[in-house]
């Protein structure tokens, strides 16, 4: 018998599709024995899996989903099959209130698209965002915010994805009151545009759960010194790629160094612990899991490329959310905000 949440599952999107996703769902049921499942999807491509981890037979339930959407479908087109998709489906048991958070690694503009459609925005929340938790050299991740959802925000959205990232942060982090910067060009008061300098007005008055501590530039995103960053789609999508392609250069720029030479491979041996513990940080699976939040139900994001490790860790974000009611933080952050900030930001 289980007793934690049940999570949706689009058991078909991704690079890997049912193998990777049922994987990943037996490794997190591993981890966390009191999770359960709703895996939606081609029913006979699911049950020919689930011969293969006997430990989600107890735990599961098997939805039939006739379509799959597609990696390069567009969002319009998407949105009028819903409700044939494995994504539209698991989202829409969220919706009803079967499952406590839907997960797939399907299309992101797709999903984005099906969960502010079919679960609406949370009252006082103008658009959702996608934040995902990134590595740094401090002793927590960082909560970045918005990475993609939307491409232009007016203060008032930077505002309240600085409160939506703020009560991720306590969840995810175990942060009781996040530091908080704004993604800029620089550091001084006077820099960056109208709209970043106006958010920042109205945080440092507002009297919030958070810590807002100025802007932050980009070299800093991974020093530790924030618990949240706060940004536009546009600038955190860039942000997020330039991060990841970093990552993948340094670890190709080693791969190629130690096995230049004998002499080399001799110095990987003797430095693999650091390696190690290199690759650790910079594996995007062991980050895997965004989310927008923002709405009312939780809709996780895993990457198309995850592996069931990194499928996994996406199952743990989303189960963490359901159980800690992230969409009810929020709510009650949000009624702490003054109504006539919320008018400031509206009219800058």
């Amino acid at each position: 018998m289980t007793s934690g949440p049940r999570l949706a599952i689009d058991a078909m999107g991704g690079d890997g599709g049912a193998s990777v996703m049922l994987a990943g769902a037996a490794l997190a049921r591993a981890q966390w024995p009191n999770l359960s499942f709703s895996l939606v999807g081609d029913e006979a491509v699911l049950h020919a899996e689930l011969t293969k981890h006997p430990g989600l037979t107890g735990c599961s339930d098997v939805i039939h989903a006739p379509d799959t959407i597609k990696g390069e479908e567009k969002p319009s087109q998407a949105i009028r099959r819903a409700k044939t998709t494995s994504m539209g489906i698991a989202i829409d048991l969220v919706k009803q209130g079967t499952a406590g958070a839907a997960l797939s690694a399907g299309n992101t503009g797709a999903m984005m698209a099906m969960a502010k459609l079919s679960l609406r925005t949370l009252k006082g929340i103008d658009r959702p965002a996608l934040a995902a938790l990134l590595p740094t050299l401090g002793n927590n991740d960082v909560v970045m915010l918005d990475l993609g959802a939307n491409t232009e925000c007016d203060p008032r959205n930077l505002v309240e994805f600085a409160v939506m990232g703020a009560a991720y942060s306590r969840i995810a982090l175990g942060v009781e009151r996040p530091r908080v910067g704004l993604l800029n060009i620089g550091s001084e008061e006077l820099k960056g545009t109208d709209e970043i300098r106006d958010a920042a007005a109205i945080l440092r008055e507002a009297h919030l759960q958070l810590n807002f501590t100025g802007f932050i530039e980009g070299d800093k995103l991974s020093r530790g010194d924030v618990d949240v960053i706060v940004c536009d789609g546009f600038s955190g999508n860039i942000a997020l790629k330039t991060i990841e392609g970093t990552a993948r250069f340094v670890a190709d720029l080693l791969r190629r160094g130690f096995t230049s030479s004998f002499r080399s491979k001799i110095g990987f041996l003797i430095s693999r612990p650091a390696t190690e513990l290199l690759k650790h940080h910079l594996d995007p699976n062991n980050h895997n899991g965004a989310v927008f939040l923002g709405l009312n139900g939780i809709v996780v994001k895993s990457h198309g490329s995850a592996s069931p490790k990194g499928v996994a860790n996406a199952i743990g974000v989303a189960a963490k959310l359901a159980a800690q009611d992230i969409t009810r933080r929020i709510t009650e952050d949000l009624d702490q905000f003054p109504g006539h900030l919320t008018a400031r930001a509206n009219a800058a």
